[in-house]
Order: structure tokens, then C-alpha cells, then sequence
């Protein structure tokens, strides 16, 4: 081996070491949430640069996070794996990506990529997650975390066998407007004791037969979480933890769509489903998904306890009333108090040892999985579901 090739090796040898050992202090040290001041033990990851590899470049990907990486000083998307290797190469060309691979094993085997995010549909996020953590490369895995909650259990225990790499989920955002001022109320005990939840998540569509179908539609692709129920239950492990004791009914208003061919396609999907279950507390929790409810009002939030009332409206305006006042009144919800996007950041300074991972983890994720998956059991068979699973 000549003396350049030795020196080259040696290199990514001591920087996947330097990686590696960067994201020990988060798992054991950081506190949730918290960002630490970056110290001398830092400045060498700020020289060296988190090298990411993209595999599946969907739309949101395209939009989202890829612009989301490219802002980060820290970091540089060098590689991407699509569909075919002509697809690779026309994102690659988009963004200016240095490396276009015709697979995601390719993609993989490139020992200068650091991290990889996970933009396919859910069906291939257990398969890729696992290889990925193998290969010796930090993940940020897109939502929904996988096809069910065994597939999601397999990808927190290989995340857990490997405590010197970040593993991370995509959050859902449909709630960062109101997260931080409905964990304050509540905190601040404005409605007393929470007695009751109403949630809807309705589009204010007719059904259509057929309609028009997507993946979300087809099981094999989007596993059991159907329409929003995970991500609003993601948002709501936020505001008042864990549930349990799941009941649900489903229904499919549109049993037929049109697939990319114009082609009638039966469909096992839900498109319309109430689901009721409890907080720790014993407070009911009822929710109603639909794509079927045309001219509805939408999406509403109602919290009703002991002592106050909470109300978010379509618009995610924030309303409160407390026993005596004849009716609810606006909460200020400045934006500069608002949670905001910033995932891939919070993805970066993980793995350079200064932030931790607290939207979405393995752990959150593993916990909507069971809960969609609770759904489906219970509009299956007719009978309550307890969570945890098994």
C-alpha cells in the first residue's frame, strides 16, 4: 500500500473514531432538551464535517430536508441512493450532491458517509435502519417509523445496541404551534384535573368513488398507522404522556381508488376511524380521524378538566376558560415562544456530542407504532387493547 493510500485510511480511521466517541456524552450526560455549550472538546468536530447520505429522495426529502442539511455549516450532503441510479443522479444534480449510487447498498458500503436519513415509505425503514446502524453510520429515519410495532422494537433494539451512534425520528410538526403554550397551561394547572380529551382530525372532503390513490392507502407500503392517528398521538404523548386501555372503530367510506394507471384498486385502509382510550390519570380520551366529512369544521382540539377549559381551533388558535368566566378567552402564543422546526440540526449536534435527540426518539416512536397498532387490533377483533403491547 503506498504512503498516500496509508494516510488516506488512517484518516477515516480516526475520524469514524472521533464520531463515534462525540455522541457518547449525549446518551449518558445531557439532560432532554438541553443544549450544552460547545467546549475544546468540540472544536475538532466543528473542523470536520458530518459527511450524510441520502436514501430516498422523495418530495419531502427534496423540500425539506436536504435544504434543511445544506444550511448546517457543520455538515455537507456528499451521496444519495433513489430508485434507480437515473433518479440518484438527477437529485444528485438538483443539489449539487458530490455521489449518486443505483442502490441503497452501495450507499452503505461508502466509508467517508457519517449518517445516513431514511426518506423511503415505511415499508423499508426497519430493513435500512438496521443496516445502517451496522455499517457503523448515525440515522434520522422519516416518519412513520415502520410498518408496525414489531418492526419498530427490532429498530430500537439494534439502535440500543449501538449507544455511540445517534439514531432519531422525523417529528411531526402539525403541532409545534401549540406544544409549548398547551404544556404551560397545563403545567400551570389551568384546567385543574384533565377529565376528558376531545380530538378531531377531519378533512372537509366528500367521498369519492373511486378515489384517488396514494401510498397511504395501500398496507403493504404504510404499514398499520393509518391517516394522521400516529403523529397526533405523537403530539399528544407531548402534552400528557402514555395511554392505555385502547377501544376502536374503523370504517372504509372509498373501498376503491384509482391507482398511477387509472386502474380501480380495493383498498384495506381506513378512512374513518374513532378510537377511545385512557390517561394515566383515568381521563377518556376520544379521537376521530376521517377523510369522508365533507364541510366538517375540521380539525379541534377540546381538554376539559376539574377546574378550566382548553380549546385549539382549525387555525391552531389556543383558547382557555376557568370555572366562574361565562366564556373562553385567547391565550397569547407568541411565535418567538413557539417550538420550531430545526430536526436536522438537533441531528447534527447530536452526533457532535452537544445536544440530544429529543424529538422523536426510538422510544416515542416504538410508543405511536404500539398505540396504531392497538387501533387495529382492537377495530379487528372488538375488544379493548392494553398498552404497552405484550
Amino acid at each position: 500500500m503506498s504512503t498516500d493510500k496509508k494516510q488516506k485510511q488512517h484518516s477515516k480511521i480516526r475520524r469514524r473514531e472521533f464520531l463515534a466517541s462525540a455522541a457518547v456524552p449525549v446518551i449518558a450526560a445531557i439532560a432532554p432538551g438541553t443544549v450544552l455549550a460547545q467546549n475544546s472538546s468540540n472544536a475538532a468536530a466543528t473542523a470536520n464535517r458530518i459527511r450524510v447520505g441520502i436514501i430516498g429522495a422523495g418530495a419531502n426529502v427534496r423540500a425539506v430536508q436536504i435544504p434543511g442539511f445544506n444550511r448546517i455549516e457543520e455538515c455537507e450532503v456528499v451521496a444519495v441512493a433513489n430508485r434507480s441510479l437515473a433518479s440518484s443522479q438527477r437529485v444528485a444534480d438538483e443539489f449539487s450532491i458530490p455521489r449518486a449510487y443505483g442502490s441503497w447498498q452501495e450507499l452503505l458500503a461508502d466509508g467517508d458517509i457519517d449518517a445516513v436519513l431514511i426518506g423511503t415509505w415505511p415499508y423499508m425503514h426497519r430493513e435500512l435502519t438496521l443496516a445502517t446502524l451496522s455499517s457503523g453510520k448515525h440515522v434520522l429515519c422519516q416518519a412513520r417509523m415502520a410498518n408496525n410495532a414489531a418492526e419498530a422494537r427490532d429498530m430500537l433494539a439494534a439502535a440500543r445496541q449501538h449507544p455511540e451512534l445517534v439514531s432519531q425520528l422525523v417529528p411531526t410538526s402539525t403541532s409545534y404551534v401549540i406544544d409549548n403554550v398547551l404544556q404551560r397551561l397545563l403545567n400551570e394547572n389551568t384546567v385543574g384535573e384533565v377529565l376528558s380529551v376531545e380530538v378531531q382530525r377531519l378533512r372537509r372532503t366528500f367521498a369519492d368513488n373511486p378515489g384517488e390513490l396514494d401510498w397511504r392507502h395501500n398496507e403493504e407500503f404504510s404499514g398499520l398507522n393509518v391517516l394522521n392517528l400516529g403523529s397526533t398521538y405523537e403530539s399528544m404523548l407531548r402534552w400528557f404522556g402514555a395511554g392505555d386501555r385502547v377501544m376502536a372503530m374503523t370504517s372504509i367510506h372509498v373501498p376503491r381508488r384509482l391507482d398511477q394507471n387509472g386502474d380501480a384498486v380495493a383498498v384495506t385502509i381506513p378512512d374513518h376511524i374513532d378510537v377511545l382510550y385512557e390517561l394515566a390519570n383515568g381521563a377518556q380520551v376520544h379521537m376521530r380521524f376521517s377523510e369522508t366529512t365533507g364541510l366538517s369544521n375540521g380539525n379541534q382540539t377540546w381538554i376539559h378538566g376539574s377546574e378550566g377549559t382548553i380549546h385549539v381551533d382549525s387555525a391552531l388558535n389556543v383558547f382557555a376558560g376557568r370555572r366562574g368566566d361565562r366564556e373562553l378567552t385567547p391565550i397569547v402564543n407568541p411565535a418567538a415562544q413557539q417550538v420550531s422546526y430545526r430536526v436536522e440540526e438537533e441531528f447534527i449536534n447530536a452526533i457532535r456530542g452537544i445536544e440530544q435527540v429529543s424529538m422523536a426518539t426510538f422510544e416515542t416512536g416504538v410508543q405511536y407504532m404500539e398505540f396504531t397498532e392497538a387501533v387495529h387490533l382492537s377495530a379487528r377483533s372488538g375488544q379493548r387493547i392494553e398498552l404497552p403491547l405484550g
